[in-house]
């Protein structure tokens, strides 16, 4: 975390941007969702940094290998959370809350 060069990051893979100009980053070997904002500040939205399936609020969630990012309309993240085999979803509130984002019936099982 910190500003422009400040801030690294370990295998980023996916990116996208939000309808502020905010830039949401899957950092996906240091296991993190980064936002990146107008100013170039750095911060991490989510994830603990280790390696795991646990929802939660900001930090308190895990990922493992968190790969590509999507932002909708309001504000929810979405990202592919490859070895997990999920897609998490990110609401945006006072405090971010990550959970799972499963269909009722994959297509494989029928």
């Amino acid at each position: 975390n910190g500003t422009g060069t400040a801030a690294s990051f370990y295998d980023p893979n996916g990116i996208a941007v939000d309808s502020t100009g905010n830039v949401y980053v899957a950092d996906t070997d240091n296991q993190l969702i980064r936002k990146i904002t107008s100013r170039g500040v750095v911060s991490t939205l989510a994830g603990s940094g280790h390696t795991g399936s646990t929802n939660g609020i900001g930090t308190a969630a895990s990922f493992y290998d968190p790969y590509g990012v999507t932002v909708d309309s309001t504000g929810n993240v979405y990202v592919a959370d490859t070895y997990n085999n999920l897609i998490r979803k990110i609401t945006p509130a006072v405090f971010l809350k990550v959970e799972n984002c499963r269909p009722e019936k994959h297509r494989d099982d029928e």
